[in-house]
């Protein structure tokens, strides 16, 4: 399929350059005040996983601004709502530790990335905290942060993300509930009552 690939280092260099000593600098062992702000008003984050093999995945974890707490400069906490139980991400922390996160802001078109190690944590106090709606999570998410540092907007700037006008008709593409309708073919299933029932499910949940 691909006939010219980058095998090393040197030649990726040659191609692409070396970093400027802001970028190299700008990276931290420690969260400090403006990343820690950063987290506690960010509702989104994407947790990239790879398995012990180096099978990848990322997995989107969202809340109310805050829901990550910050509980010091090397160490951070995720609660695990609720989902389909396919426990891809959870599943490959047991083989293999290493994680990079990227939260997000709505509308900033910064975003903070760290990168650590993470296991699951059972721990009753840290579960007590990150309740939501007088909900608790049966796990939580620890990382120690090995690195930290924000990313500049290029891509943002780039995709027009924040930018309402440039987002494409909600009509354009089907929902996710439309495609496993056809994908499953429920036998005893409308296509009406197959959306209603996935929105009841996503609303009944949520926590």
């Amino acid at each position: 399929m691909f006939k010219r690939v980058v095998t090393s280092e040197s030649e990726l260099r040659a191609l692409m350059g070396t970093p400027s000593e802001r970028a190299i600098k700008k990276e931290s062992t420690t969260v400090d005040e403006p990343s820690r702000e950063f987290i506690r008003r960010s509702p989104f984050l994407l947790l990239a996983t790879s398995n012990a093999a180096g099978r990848c995945d990322v997995s989107p974890k969202g809340d109310a601004p805050g829901f990550v707490r910050v509980l010091d400069e090397r160490h951070l906490v995720i609660p695990d709502r609720p989902g389909n139980k396919r426990l891809d991400g959870l599943r490959n922390l047991l083989a293999n530790p290493h994680v990079g996160l990227i939260f997000l802001i709505p509308g900033r078109e910064e975003t903070l990335r760290v990168n650590g190690r993470a296991s699951i944590v059972r721990d009753e106090d840290i579960l007590d905290s990150l309740a939501a709606r007088d909900k608790r999570p049966l796990v939580a998410i620890g990382v120690e942060v090995e690195e930290c540092f924000f990313h500049c907007p290029k891509a943002f700037r780039r995709s027009q993300l924040w930018e309402p006008e440039a987002w494409p008709d909600r009509s354009v593409l089907p929902s996710m509930a439309c495609v496993l309708y056809e994908k499953l073919k429920p036998a005893d299933k409308t296509l009406e009552e197959y959306l209603r029932e996935s929105e009841e499910n996503i609303q009944r949940t949520l926590y």
